[in-house]
């Protein structure tokens, strides 16, 4: 598998902060890949930063279930995702992250990356 665009692979933590304006399923597909790619790489942590993407509205209930299952298929236990996304794209309830990781990915959701960064490196 090809590299995917603005990802960095530091020591045991991957680096992927995409830009530009895309569909959902652009960015899920996109997201999709750096998941893959970390665990093909044999690269445990992966830090994404999605706030660089525009160009849709926050997802909704079904579309949160159907990624956070595919993430977690695709991580296969094996990459633990750190999200950063805008305050607006995420779910109060945190609807996604829970399937997700009721699914086996261990996985949060931050607004920062500093925050981010500091919980995977907490694991």
């Amino acid at each position: 598998m090809r590299r995917p665009e603005h990802f960095e692979i530091d020591r045991d933590c991957a680096f992927f902060r995409p830009a530009g304006n895309v569909s959902l399923q652009q960015a899920v597909q996109m997201l999709a890949c750096a998941i893959a790619f970390a665990r093909e790489q044999e690269v445990p942590k992966l830090l994404a930063v999605t706030t660089g993407l525009t160009g849709f509205a926050p997802p909704n209930t079904l579309e949160r279930y159907e990624f956070a299952t595919q993430f977690a298929a695709i991580a296969g236990g094996a990459v633990r995702l750190a999200l950063v996304a805008k305050p607006e794209m995420i779910d109060p309830q945190t609807f996604g992250l829970t399937v997700a990781n009721n699914r086996g990915l261990i996985s949060n959701v931050f607004t920062s990356e500093a925050d981010a960064l500091a919980w995977l490196q907490s694991l």
